[in-house]
């Protein structure tokens, strides 16, 4: 038995919800003045990663004042082109951080300081580690406005609470910033997964049944006593929503129980960056990647790293040989202590024939130990963490795409999730000759992934499983001017726009400047417009404003105009 030491907090008339340590809940203030309305819960599933604070709406608009939570000092900003696009950092002096994305604007003396260090450096992404001290804030002090920018979905303050030493984002819940909730969260199906001792995996019989029910209560569709043998594990389907919002949000807490024992327990309290990742040990990811379903697994894959596990006995793989019958529940909580249950009746079977997986004749890579495949055309190293499971690695290879230098090599499927990364080598069929710097490995579902000619390979980093193979990048990016051309009159225009785009590996560097001086260009997230805005500087008069645009094989592309301002 695997045990964490957890207790139950009791939550503002609710029942109680599992937490490993109290947290102070009289500090923090709500960042906005808004009702608190959230479209995007703490923990929640998202693709590829748990969401890392509480998404709070502001009323599909842009412009509210954003307020420190505490007291404490300006810490960090960053600047980047998607994620929170800008982000402001307040360490507070009772050991936490709270972090406010997506916002419009900074304060105007912090604003100055980001453009300094952006024309210091001759950047626009930037992420400034502030002198502790520098811009010391109150509490309920305005700190920025509210805003879009990034990859954001619509107008929306992303809100977290992180420990300052380790840097874990907490459920800012805990804190006493709650969201009103009458609602229990919805289970709309489960799943039994047919383990038997082998690695889970696509090829891993199982079944998803329909559910019914309402007000916490709930019901296989078809009621039925189930039959089952041998090492099992089960999943959930089930979204929350709050009294304050339509979303669909993420639960807080899942036990699943045995005969009244607990086997397993999930809760997003607080977790680590670099444990995000694991969302996709978590969730039966074939199911995701094949048909878009969350399907939540109440049993841990081995090689999965991350404290959103409280407690389990056997990693919640329970097994059936004792031809008794068994009462599994399920109980699922969101953040204020609703509570929803399902439970299933369940006839341990031992002389049914277990059903085992198709193993496919592979290669078998342990999830624990540094993992190898090579042979005269490609090599595959993968080092320990980066599976959630053992594997049985497959291998094959398809004539090469036109315009390849290789075979399309098939680096086992895309239904097998990796951690971080692996080393992947590819010896191109023909050879690059001069251009070998040109060189890039391509994955033909989401495009290159760069690489270094070298030793007679391509070496690149890869981050999924799938179907690779080498490519030449000899073309330069493209510029498409917006507002401007040669001899343009820009007297009433406020900013000069452009775009850029790349035909493979992508933009590396831009540099904007007018009369010979580097200026600020912004890059959209979401539209993809770089614009320079005029500032006092440019005086009235002929100017010529130059771009050039490289991208990560160092093809460069250059803009040149002659403008009247």
């Amino acid at each position: 038995m695997i045990a964490i030491a957890i207790f139950f907090a009791t939550a503002t008339h609710a029942q109680d919800v599992i937490q490993s340590k109290q947290y102070p809940k009289n500090q923090f203030r709500y960042p906005l003045d808004l009702s608190p309305s959230t479209a995007g819960s703490f923990g929640e599933l998202r693709a590829n990663h748990f969401h890392s604070g509480l998404d709070f709406k502001t009323n599909q608009r842009i412009g509210f004042p954003v307020h420190a939570a505490y007291d404490g000092y300006i810490s960090r900003v960053r600047i980047q082109f998607g994620g929170f696009g800008h982000a402001l950092y307040i360490t507070h002096p009772n050991g936490f951080t709270t972090v406010y994305g997506h916002i419009d604007s900074f304060t105007p003396e912090v604003a100055k300081y980001i453009r300094d260090y952006q024309y210091k450096n001759q950047t626009y992404e930037a992420d400034i580690a502030v002198p502790i001290g520098l811009f010391k804030v109150n509490k309920s002090d305005v700190v920025a406005i509210s805003g879009n920018r990034g990859a954001s979905a619509g107008p929306h303050l992303h809100f977290e609470i992180r420990d300052t030493l380790t840097q874990e984002t907490i459920n800012p819940q805990l804190f006493g910033l709650t969201i009103p909730d009458a609602k229990p969260p919805a289970i709309t199906a489960i799943g039994i997964y047919h383990l038997n001792g082998n690695p889970f995996s696509d090829k891993t019989p199982k079944e998803f049944l329909a559910v019914t029910g309402a007000n916490g209560n709930y019901h296989l569709t078809k009621p039925q006593v189930l039959d089952l043998s041998g090492n099992t594990g089960f999943g959930i389907s089930v979204i929350d929503q709050n009294s304050a919002s339509i979303n669909r949000n993420g639960i807080y807490s899942l036990e699943l129980k045995l005969d009244g024992i607990t086997m397993y327990t999930f809760a997003v309290e607080r977790f680590a960056f670099d444990q995000t990742h694991a969302i996709n040990a978590y969730i039966d990811y074939p199911a995701f990647i094949t048909a878009r379903r969350w399907m939540q697994k109440c049993f841990i894959l081995p090689g999965s790293r991350i404290s959103l596990y409280p407690q389990s006995i056997n990693r919640g793989v329970i097994a059936f040989n004792d031809d008794a019958l068994h009462e599994v529940q399920y109980i699922v909580k969101d953040i204020a202590g609703n509570t929803s249950t399902l439970t299933l009746k369940v006839k341990s079977n031992t002389s049914s024939s277990n059903i085992a997986p198709e193993r496919p004749a592979g290669t078998l890579f342990h999830y624990d130990k540094k993992s190898e495949f090579a042979n005269d055309k490609v090599k595959v190293t993968i080092m320990p963490g980066n599976l959630y499971d053992d594997l049985d690695f497959i291998y094959s290879t398809t004539p090469a795409k036109p315009g390849a230098l290789s075979q399309t090599h098939h680096i086992h499927n895309k239904l097998t999730p990796i951690h971080d990364e692996y080393d992947l080598w590819i010896k191109p069929d023909v050879n690059p000759g001069a251009d070998a710097d040109k060189a890039v490995i391509v994955n033909a579902a989401t495009g290159s992934i760069g690489g270094v000619y070298e030793d007679g390979y391509v070496k690149s980093k890869a981050r999924a499983f799938g179907d690779y193979y080498i490519k030449l990048d000899t073309v330069a990016p493209v510029i498409t001017a917006v507002n401007i051309r040669n001899g343009s009159n820009m007297h009433a225009i406020r900013a000069i726009k452009l775009r850029m785009t790349d035909n493979l590996s992508g933009i590396k560097s831009y540099t904007g400047k007018i009369d010979g001086k580097w200026v600020l260009m912004e890059w959209d997230y979401k539209t993809k417009v770089l614009s320079y805005t005029f500032d006092d500087t440019i005086t009235a008069g002929k100017h010529t404003f130059e771009l050039a645009v490289s991208d990560i094989k160092n093809n460069v592309s250059t803009f040149t105009a002659e403008f009247n301002r």
